[in-house]
């Protein structure tokens, strides 16, 4: 992964007496810990926190010496010339990336890797995936994202550009103080201080020290309560980092005998490799946890190069490791979109062992032809070296190179979006297709809709946070959200439980609007409202018991909720558990409740499945027992609880015993289980018909 190589120390090209081979071959052991846990376990490995580290370790060593030596920073140049040696062989990458995407993704996946190609482009990759909860453990790396792991080197851009400002600001200080005190004598047009290296080297110890301890302390705090976003967000990377710089600082001033450096060597080493092993790294890091790998790592390079025969330098300056640590910014590149572009052009979920060794075979030629031929070129070209503008030059010319092709991909997505929405809405029915006696024509040539550029935006519309008396006082509740409040309210409801009931929303919602009904929905993600029940977990349990309280406080008309559960596998449907005892209180309080059934899921992505087959292909058009029980789940709730009513929408879902993924050229879902907003927009007359038929409302 990319690092500053001491402002080129570690380059092949510049073997300089500061040159550590053994950071290269622990850089390779790092990226070799990457790749074999991306592709093999399925885990995190704690390698790329190594990576953090040695980036730092090793620039510091170049500020540090470029301070102490009197050199100026020229922070301008250094940027330019550490973006012009980074950007190409990225360039390189996502290009290759966009290509197969191009040839292997279907088209409901290529917007947000074009979206990811900016961000990556732009080192702002760790935020955009932060702002969307990815999960970057997910097993299925299929369905990632090929430039999700993007997210380090946005970090350590990031960081590349921080960094030069403390070490700036530290001279500049040490500067400052010493005039204060009449340490240092004037020279022409300058000011030089007297004072020897390790009063630099003690403000700078002083900076990293407060940005490891606030870091840190906010790296746990965020680790415990919001994992999924910490993990990108560079605040709560910082620390390690600064680990590195501090490292640095130290490494002269630590001498450890030679028996305590074979013993640090190899206890480091043993420590990296079983971290990813030994700790559930992939739901712990970055907090505290992460302390493991840096501080194996930080042991390994405090061990140092000593010539011993028994010590780890030994195995870390190893040639062929070496030589790997060498490659290991473009192999990093190169590794994790060849894993996920094999596996979704193979259809499975992970690699068996020949399989992974073809894939890491293929990524580690790639990253030698790439550190060859693109980024070893770059870096040895003295044009650009002479003047920071033809740095700059170069820079643009490859930004260019990428923002082109992206620019004009998604200037004809958004076309094509333009062109399937503007269709005349009786080439696109949806569920009326569906509806008895439907007359309209076959449509076979319009086009699909909503187009795959515009299926991320097919979640429910809810209008926003609630207001006023609706603000439930519960801190569970904090989504509450509501539809805008009529002039006149002639109903309340309450929508509870999980992503099924917001989907309903897209129906619910306008009908509401129509009627003068006032809309409050209290919803968690995966989360099926019902009693208290061992089936949910207790953050679930926890969010319903919540939920029914606001209920009973707040005394709504009527509650709206999802009365089945539906699976991928069998038994394809059920009823949802302790339903009944869920709405039980509600309907004795003397509030309405109305129960819809749920509908079906899927093994496979359908919207990707029509896009890779075609609409009409078996595996798009499911079979209805396979998808949904024979008899439905709430037979077995008819009378048995007073003032609970409940629909049956499948028969506009399925129809003919089939479950299709289009239904009048529309895609009936967005994944493998929710319905899209369009196709629910669909079912409005259909669903306030049995709404109003089922409730007796008017």
């Amino acid at each position: 992964m990319a690092g500053p190589r001491t402002a080129d120390a570690g380059s092949p090209a510049r073997r300089k007496s500061s040159y550590r081979p053994e950071v290269q071959g622990l850089r390779a052991l790092a990226v070799l810990m990457v790749v074999t846990y991306h592709v093999w376990l399925g885990r995190v490995s704690g390698g790329v926190d190594i990576f953090l580290l040695i980036s730092a370790f090793l620039m510091t060593l170049s500020f540090a010496r470029k301070v102490e030596s009197g050199k100026p920073l020229r922070l301008l140049s250094h940027w330019l010339h550490l973006l012009k040696r980074l950007l190409p062989a990225v360039v390189v990458v996502i290009l290759g990336v966009l290509a197969g995407t191009w040839a292997i993704l279907p088209q409901s996946r290529w917007p947000d890797v074009l979206d990811q190609a900016w961000a990556s482009l732009l080192y702002r990759q760790n935020w955009l995936l932060a702002d969307t909860a990815v999960d970057y453990y997910a097993q299925d790396h299929s369905g990632a994202s090929p430039l999700q792991h993007f997210w380090s080197l946005s970090i350590q851009g990031q960081v590349f550009l921080l960094w030069p400002l403390v070490f700036a600001g530290a001279a500049l200080l040490r500067k400052l103080l010493c005039r204060g005190r009449g340490l240092g004598r004037w020279t022409p047009g300058r000011w030089t201080p007297v004072q020897d290296r390790l009063n630099y080297r003690v403000l700078l110890a002083v900076a990293f020290g407060a940005i490891f301890v606030a870091s840190l302390l906010y790296s746990i705090e965020q680790t415990a309560t919001n994992q999924a976003y910490a993990y990108f967000d560079t605040r709560a990377r910082l620390w390690e980092f600064s680990l590195g710089s501090l490292l640095a600082l130290a490494v002269p001033y630590l001498k450890p005998g030679r028996i305590l450096r074979v013993a640090l060597g190899w206890t480091g080493l043993a420590a990296m490799l079983s971290c990813g092993l030994l700790l559930t790294v992939d739901r712990s890091f970055p907090g505290f946890m992460a302390l493991w790998p840096t501080l194996a790592a930080a042991a390994i390079i405090v061990a140092g190069q000593r010539g011993s025969r028994f010590g780890v330098d030994r195995f870390l300056t190893w040639k062929p490791l070496v030589a790997l640590g060498d490659n290991s910014y473009a192999l990093y590149l190169w590794h994790w979109p060849l894993l996920v572009l094999a596996l979704a052009g193979m259809g499975i979920s992970s690699p068996n062992l020949v399989q992974g060794l073809a894939i890491v075979a293929t990524s580690v030629v790639l990253a030698v032809l790439t550190t060859r031929f693109v980024e070893k070129p770059l870096r040895e070209w003295h044009w650009p070296q002479r003047r920071a503008w033809r740095n700059a030059v170069v820079i643009v010319a490859c930004g260019a190179l990428l923002a082109g092709p992206v620019s004009v991909w998604q200037s004809k997505l958004l076309a094509e979006e333009a062109a399937a929405a503007s269709q005349p809405r009786e080439l696109t029915p949806g569920a009326a297709a569906l509806s008895p006696g439907y007359a309209g024509k076959s449509t076979p040539d319009a086009k699909i809709i909503p187009a795959p550029v515009a299926m991320k935006n097919e979640w429910a519309d809810i209008d926003g946070l609630c207001t006023d008396g609706n603000v439930p006082s519960d801190p569970l509740l904090a989504g509450c959200l509501q539809n805008s409040r009529p002039d006149t309210v002639t109903k309340r409801i309450v929508v509870l439980g999980d992503s099924h009931a917001q989907q309903y929303m897209a129906a619910l919602g306008p009908i509401a609007r129509s009627h003068g009904w006032e809309v409050v929905t209290l919803l968690k993600g995966n989360c099926r409202f019902g009693g208290e029940s061992p089936d949910r977990d207790a953050e679930c349990n926890a969010f319903n018991k919540a939920s029914a309280a606001y209920v009973q406080e707040h005394r709504p008309d009527a509650v709206f909720t999802v009365a089945s559960q539906t699976y991928k596998d069998a038994p394809f449907e059920a009823e949802v558990p302790q339903y009944l005892e869920g709405i039980k209180p509600f309907t004795d309080a003397g509030m309405e409740v109305v129960g819809i059934r749920d509908n079906p899921r899927f093994s496979m992505n359908m919207p990707e499945c029509v896009q890779k087959n075609g609409p009409d292909a078996p595996e798009c058009n499911v079979p209805l027992q396979e998808s949904l029980a024979e008899s439905s789940p709430l037979d077995a709730y008819r009378g048995k609880v007073p003032g609970l009513h409940l629909m049956d929408l499948s028969d506009f879902i399925c129809a003919g015993g089939i479950c299709p993924a289009v239904v009048g050229n529309v895609y009936v879902y967005k994944d493998d289980n929710h319905l899209t907003k369009t196709y629910v927009q669909s079912m409005i007359p259909m669903f306030e018909q049995r709404l109003l038929a089922a409730t007796g409302w008017t």
